[in-house]
This record gives C-alpha cells, sequence and structure tokens, in this order.
C-alpha cells in the first residue's frame, strides 16, 4: 500500500522565515528515504522478471553457442588427423584447438579436457592452477585497490562466488576487531570526559529509542482490534495493527507518523510544530534507515556490477540491466547464426585449408 511521504511544512502560526535545522533535515532523510525504498522497490520487481529472461531465454542460446563452439572443437580436431592438411595446417590447427577448447573447459565443458591435453604439453588441471594463481593475485589487487580492503594471500579470488566470501568474511573479521577494540577501550580506565561522553551517548541512545516506542504506544492505545465491538471497525483496525507492528519491527518511523496522520492521531499542524530536541532524535532513527536501505540496495546491485564489470560508484538502475540482457539475448542469437554458417562452411576441407594460410600465429 502506498504511503503518502511524511514533510514537515512551514508553519505559517510562527513568526518565522524558514524551517529549522532540524526540521529541514528531518525533511530532506524524508525524501531520501522516499527515493531509496522507490529504488528498492523497482529493484525487487526488476529481478525476477531479469531471472526469468536470463533462464528462459538467454541461457538457452548460451547453450546453443557454447554447442556450436564444442562441433568447431571437434571439426579442427578431426581437419588435424587427415593428411590433406600438411605441417603448417597442423599447427595452426593446434592453436585453434587449444585456445577454443580450453576457453570451452573453462565454460563447464570437461569433456573436451581429453582434446586438450592430446595437444597440449602441460595436463590442463595443472595449468589452471597455475594460470588462476596468476589470475587471483590480479583480482586480489585489483578489489584492494576498488573496496578499499586488504585480502589475505589464501584466498582465491578466480569466482565471483569466492570473491564474495572474502569481502563478507573481511567485513565480518573488521567488525569483530572494532567490537574488540571498544572492549578494551571499555576494560581501561576511563577519563572524566570519556565517561561524561558514554553517559551523553547513552542518554541519547535511550531518547531515540523512546522516541519510536512513543509513537507505536500511541498507535497502539487507539487501534488495538480487542477494544473494538464493532466487527467491521475491529477488522480495519486489526489490518491496520499488522502494518502498524511491520513498522514498528523495522523501525520505520516515517511508516509510523504517516499512520498517526492517517487514523488522525495528529494532523500536519502538529507534525509541523514538533520540538527540535524531539525532531532529533527522529532524524538519528531516519538517518540509521536510509543506510539500511543505502546497503540493501548495494547488495542487490553487487552481482549486476560483477556481471557487467562496473564500478562500485557507476551509475545502475533495473531498467539499464534488463535493456543489457535484451542486447545480449540479441547478440547471442547472431552470435550463433554466424557460428552455424562458419560450421557449415567448414566443412569443406579446401576452404578450411584457405582459411588456415591467413590465420596467423
Amino acid at each position: 500500500m502506498k504511503t503518502k511521504i511524511v514533510h514537515i511544512h512551514q508553519d505559517t502560526d510562527i513568526n518565522t522565515n524558514s524551517l529549522s535545522k532540524a526540521q529541514k533535515k528531518f525533511n530532506s532523510l524524508s525524501k531520501k528515504i522516499d527515493a531509496q525504498k522507490k529504488i528498492l522497490q523497482d529493484w525487487q520487481n526488476a529481478i525476477p522478471k531479469y531471472q526469468q529472461r536470463f533462464h528462459s531465454e538467454y541461457q538457452p542460446f548460451v547453450n546453443r553457442y557454447i554447442q556450436c563452439r564444442v562441433e568447431l572443437v571437434h571439426l579442427f580436431d578431426a581437419a588435424y588427423h587427415d593428411n590433406f592438411f600438411k605441417k603448417t595446417d597442423k599447427a595452426k590447427l593446434k592453436a585453434l584447438i587449444l585456445d577454443l577448447s580450453g576457453d570451452l573447459i573453462h565454460e563447464g565443458r570437461d569433456e573436451l579436457k581429453v582434446i586438450y591435453n592430446r595437444y597440449n604439453d602441460l595436463d590442463f588441471d595443472a595449468e589452471n592452477e597455475e594460470m588462476n594463481s596468476s589470475i587471483s593475485q590480479a583480482m586480489k589487487s585489483l578489489f584492494e585497490e576498488m573496496y578499499d580492503m586488504e585480502f589475505d594471500e589464501s584466498i582465491d579470488f578466480s569466482s565471483f562466488e569466492n570473491l564474495q566470501e572474502a569481502i563478507e568474511a573481511k567485513r565480518q573479521a573488521e567488525q569483530e576487531r572494532e567490537a574488540h577494540r571498544k572492549s578494551k577501550q571499555q576494560q581501561r580506565k576511563k577519563t572524566t570526559k570519556q565517561l561524561e561522553k558514554e553517559a551523553r551517548e547513552k542518554e541519547e541512545a535511550q531518547n531515540t529509542s523512546k522516541s519510536i516506542q512513543e509513537v507505536f504506544r500511541k498507535l497502539v492505545t487507539v487501534l488495538h482490534p480487542d477494544r473494538e465491538p464493532d466487527e467491521t471497525e475491529r477488522e480495519r483496525k486489526t489490518a491496520l495493527m499488522q502494518r502498524v507492528n511491520e513498522a514498528y519491527r523495522k523501525k520505520e518511523l516515517l511508516l509510523l507518523l504517516a499512520l498517526q496522520l492517517e487514523v488522525e492521531q495528529i494532523d500536519q499542524q502538529k507534525l509541523n510544530t514538533f520540538a527540535d530536541d524531539r525532531l532529533k532524535h527522529f532524524n538519528k532513527i531516519l538517518q540509521d534507515q536510509l543506510h539500511e536501505l543505502e546497503q540493501e540496495i548495494d547488495e542487490i546491485e553487487f552481482p549486476f556490477r560483477m556481471q557487467l564489470n562496473m564500478s562500485p560508484y557507476a551509475k545502475l538502475s533495473p531498467e539499464s540491466i534488463l535493456k543489457s540482457l535484451s542486447i545480449n539475448i540479441r547478440d547471442i542469437q547472431f552470435a550463433i547464426q554466424e557460428k552455424q554458417k562458419e560450421l557449415e562452411a567448414l566443412q569443406d576441407p579446401v576452404l578450411l585449408k584457405s582459411i588456415l594460410k591467413s590465420y596467423r600465429l
């Protein structure tokens, strides 16, 4: 259900030319949260569509394209053993076989290892282990710079899954170190200034928690369905209480305030005249909610950024990934058509020999 954005307006009864700093911050956070919620909702709507098209349309075309390339490996392998092709031709065929079969093995066609090993001095698995080590080191340097983190040498960065696990483990370790650091600080004898600061922070946290609890309690007072004798009204209040409980569980202050406006427990005039000290606690709750929304969106976008090789700071949207998928589907269809034409043409040994002449090792 769409909820109207909660916004503080200029109070015409008060002789002032502008909103206070706390009021402006409340409006700014409210606007940003509303925008982030829309972005999150757009992602949540787009992902099922993306996944459905990816698995039902794109992936079958990818499989078909892979199969065309597998057939090309077998064609080159057969040609290599054909006496029609001379030593120079076979050297070129060998290079083509190794290049193409190597790529396909990386894409999951392990049955081609037999052909690859037949033409290579080093076993594929041994060669691949050495290559992965080099790639992992390069990826490690790249992502250390990208995410401003240092990773352990033992981590394998050759796959997206490994990278996700490494970043999550690093974040967890940093959180544990920070918790340990704070614990050690607490164990040391504190100065009067430190104790006063902790007391202020504790009081502020309690006041912030009380602020949202106060809004919640007021709503419960008027909406509790057990206190309503009329059955129709009880059903309405039950539905509203479900929304209240969900908003309180997620600490969605704006939604709780919107519900207060909806049930006429407060009006816009009262919202306009909230004291700054109260708004200060409200703004802390809103800042935390905004941060959580931004993190949730980052986690959704991360796999797509990896897939599209995008910077963490580059703009990404649900529309762009759906458009990108449509382009990929079109491109893979064209690639399949071209590969099928190539396979058909290369069945002719004379044409294959002619093409090999122009191929440079």
